[in-house]
Order: structure tokens, then C-alpha cells, then sequence
């Protein structure tokens, strides 16, 4: 039965003048890029522990618009199966009428291996991403096989879904895939008192403060946020201080004592958290945190160039945090980063972030609202259904 989606297709030369077009004005790509409305076949389901859901919100994140932008590694390229459909911050419905929030990445048990842990992301073997009936795809929204939350139906494994309570608006639902990640950062940041600095206030840098501020003991946490939408929001959700760009380094230093060394801080924060993932962001990490401390990135880089002479001399740890799984904290307890987004959602009233919502057919105006949410007093973006 067709089903009216937004399809990525492999098209380089679009993609190219994509990348080309956003590099003047992002969001570009969705109008002269890959990426167009039609209607397709819905997706099959590969066997009875697969459920077909119906989206009602689905999120634009910052690796949707870097693929639309042209902007995305070749990395992922082993990784992607196309035609496929984006979308995988998703809260829809079942064909019974239950609320369920998408844990999209594709573990080992939707791809018929032996499960490695409680969440689809626990794994130190990546090989499965390639194993199984359903295509290559690292998560639903880049596998062709499973559609996905930009289109009016996809196909879930039953161990990648998680009812919602009641007591959770769609709004709120929505925000539970980046709030995990917040989740995971905060995590794998392995926070023990200090001070934190949460680099870049998009999605993803608001819910890590949210979850730095509700999970662990940091003493001062200080957001960099660009717009007034971003710093009102870091506030709310628990940063000590809240600075622009220009003024980071000189935030650092006055918390933590600190003097310079030519352009670098002699000393710094315990960890910087960069939610950015460019290669002036990782650079000025680097150079924000004090030598022994740790640099979480949770953007996503793609291909940067920077001098790492400052990581080797400072003997700087430089840690990824890739979407969610099961959570080892400070004080030994070990729970899934959906489990906990599900409590922070709700406490710290996530759900507010939802700027606004698009139908599919107005896809063009959704992507660009999205690539440019900060400056137009916007945080998340959503198609609605």
C-alpha cells in the first residue's frame, strides 16, 4: 500500500551542488539536493517481532541536516542502505493504538544476532550492523528496508520500542531519543565534582545540561550558547553560567584561577563537552580544558582538520558519545539511557524545546526553519502527521 515519504536518494551531483548551496545557506539542500516528497511502497515487515508504527512527531536533529547539507561523512557510507527514508527522533503509534518513542540505532536482535546487553546500542563489536534480512543501516532513518519517521509509516524491532507514559504529551515524546543522548554524554563524561563546560546549545548541548545538572555532582556548569532562545534555556535547565562564544575562555579562567599560555589557558575546565563537532569547537575544547581533563564529543565532526599538538602535550583525553545504551554512573548503577530520558523529559519539561511543526509537504520550509533554529528563536523542529 503507498505511503506518502520524504526519500533520500544516492544522487551525487545533487548532493555536491547541496553542499554547495548550504555552505551560503544551510538548509539549502533540501531544496536542489536529493531529498523529495512521493509516494512509495510501506515497508515490509521482516517477521512477527517487527511492528509498524505510524508517526506523529518526528524531529529534525543535526545529522538530518547534515546529510540534506551534503555534509555528512564518507564514514557512514558501509553503514547506509538508499533509497532510504530520514527520521529517527520519532514518537508515533501502533496498530493497536499505543503511544511508543523510537530507540532507532539497530542492534544485534533486529538483525537476528543473540542481544548484547538490555539496549540495541550495547555492543564492542559492530560487525552485526551488516548481518541479517533487513539491509545495511546503522539505525532506522538510514535504512532503506525500514522507512522512516519522514514518512507515514516505518517498521520497528519490538526491542527498539518504548511505550510512553500517559502522563507524557507527544511534545514531550519526541525528545526522548536526543534526551538519551543528553543521558549517554552526561555518562560518558564521567563527571566527579569540577567544572563542566558544555560547548554549543542546540538540542543536544540543552538536554546534556538538563542531564549534567539532574544525574551528576558537577559544581559549576558553564554553557556557551549563540542565541538569547539558547542561553535562556541553558539557564532554566541548570548551568551556573551562561556566556557567548567570544567570552568562553575568559568564563574558564575566572572559575577555575587559571592564566594563559600564548592562546591556550595554562589550566581549565575538568571536562568540556562539545555539542558543535566542527573543528574550531574541537580545537578551542582542547584548549579550554585543563591538561588531564577529558573533551566529550557529542556533535557529530565528519571530517575536521585541526592541530591535536595540544592534546599530545596536555595529555588530553578525547571521548565519543554516539546516541545511548545501557549506562554505567559513578556510584555503579547501570540503567538504559531511554530509561532515564524518560524520567528527565518529564522533570525538566523537555518538551518545551518544540519549537514547530510542519507537514511533510512543506518540507522545504521545515529544514530550513531547522538549519537556522537559533537565530529565528527556535530550538526543535518536527514534522507532524
Amino acid at each position: 500500500m503507498p505511503v506518502k515519504a520524504l526519500v533520500f536518494e544516492r544522487q551525487e551531483a545533487r548532493y555536491a551542488a547541496a553542499s554547495a548551496a548550504s555552505a551560503i545557506r544551510p538548509g539549502s539542500g533540501a531544496r536542489i539536493g536529493p531529498l523529495h516528497l512521493a509516494d512509495i511502497d510501506a515497508p515490509a515487515l521482516p517477521n512477527d517481532e517487527w511492528i509498524r508504527i505510524r508517526p506523529t512527531l518526528t524531529g529534525i536533529c543535526g545529522s538530518d541536516l547534515s546529510t540534506i547539507d551534503g555534509h555528512s561523512s564518507g564514514y557512514f557510507d558501509h553503514l547506509v542502505s538508499f533509497p532510504f527514508v530520514p527520521g529517527h527522533e520519532v514518537v508515533g503509534t501502533t496498530s493497536d493504538g499505543t503511544r511508543v518513542a523510537l530507540e532507532p540505532v539497530l542492534g544485534p536482535a533486529a538483525r537476528g544476532e543473540a542481544a548484547v546487553g538490555e539496549a540495541p546500542g550495547d555492543s564492542d563489536d559492530y560487525g552485526y550492523l551488516l548481518a541479517g534480512s533487513i539491509g545495511d543501516g546503522i539505525q532506522i532513518g538510514f535504512c532503506s528496508a525500514t522507512g522512516g519517521g519522514w514518512g507515514e509509516e516505518l517498521v520497528a524491532h519490538s526491542s527498539q520500542l518504548h511505550t510512553i507514559p500517559d502522563s507524557l504529551s507527544d511534545e514531550a515524546a519526541v525528545m526522548l531519543e536526543p534526551a538519551a543522548g543528553g543521558v549517554h554524554a552526561a555518562a560518558r563524561a564521567r563527571i566527579d565534582g569540577g567544572t563542566i563546560v558544555v560547548l554549543g546549545a542546540g538540542t543536544m548541548g540543552l538536554v546534556t545540561i538538563a542531564a549534567l545538572r539532574a544525574y551528576t555532582n558537577a559544581e559549576t556548569i558553564i554553557a556557551v550558547a549563540k542565541y538569547p532562545v539558547q542561553r535562556t534555556f541553558a539557564s532554566e535547565f541548570g548551568a551556573d553560567i551562561v556566556v557567548s562564544p567570544s567570552e568562553t575562555a575568559r568564563a574558564v579562567r575566572r572559575v577555575t584561577g587559571g592564566r594563559m599560555l600564548g592562546e591556550h589557558l595554562a589550566g581549565g575546565a575538568d571536562v568540556t563537552i562539545d555539542a558543535i563537532g566542527n573543528a574550531s569547537s574541537i580545537e578551542q575544547s582542547i584548549g579550554i580544558t585543563r591538561p588531564r581533563g577529558r573533551v566529550l564529543m557529542v556533535g557529530m565532526p565528519g571530517k575536521v582538520n585541526i592541530d591535536l599538538t595540544g592534546l599530545w602535550h596536555r595529555e588530553t583525553e578525547l571521548v565519543g558519545a554516539y546516541t545511548y545504551g545501557t549506562d554505567q554512573w559513578p556510584d555503579g548503577t547501570k540503567v538504559s539511557s531511554f530509561e532515564r530520558a524518560i524520567e528527565l523529559v518529564a522533570s525538566s519539561d523537555l518538551g518545551r524545546l518544540v519549537s514547530a511543526k510542519y507537514p511533510l509537504a512543506r518540507y522545504k520550509d521545515a529544514i530550513s526553519h531547522a538549519a537556522e533554529a537559533g537565530q529565528r528563536g527556535s530550538v526543535k523542529v518536527v514534522f507532524e502527521q
